[in-house]
């Protein structure tokens, strides 16, 4: 099964702390069926000076939200939106908006 979001979509968050927030998606794990959304669901974390980071102390780190609790945003209405899968004629597969415009392609029709 297709998931409803992508890496790089723009997603609003619609339960938790965050809700109405707004964010990119930065990473996908589908096995866990999470999600993280950049800029939001942050924690402190603590580290020890590095090269990376040469002063140590605390920083912020963006945390895996549900993928239940994240919808994508509406190219139309730039509102959070359902999203349903459609098949093309020649092969490819959608995902659509509730209000019926296209999001991304999940799959190109294959070349004869």
């Amino acid at each position: 099964m297709g998931l409803h979001v992508k890496r790089g979509d723009t997603v609003q968050i619609i339960a938790g702390n965050h809700k109405g927030a707004t964010g990119r998606v930065l990473h996908v794990y589908p096995h866990k069926n999470m999600v993280v959304v950049q800029g939001q669901n942050t924690a402190k974390k603590h580290v020890r000076p590095s090269r990376r980071n040469p002063q140590g102390g605390r920083i912020s780190v963006e945390q895996p939200i549900h993928i239940s609790n994240v919808l994508p945003l509406s190219p139309k209405s730039s509102k959070g939106t359902r999203v349903r899968f459609q098949a093309g004629a020649d092969g490819s597969k959608k995902r659509v908006a509730a209000d019926g415009t296209e999001i991304g392609t999940v799959r190109k029709a294959k070349a004869k």
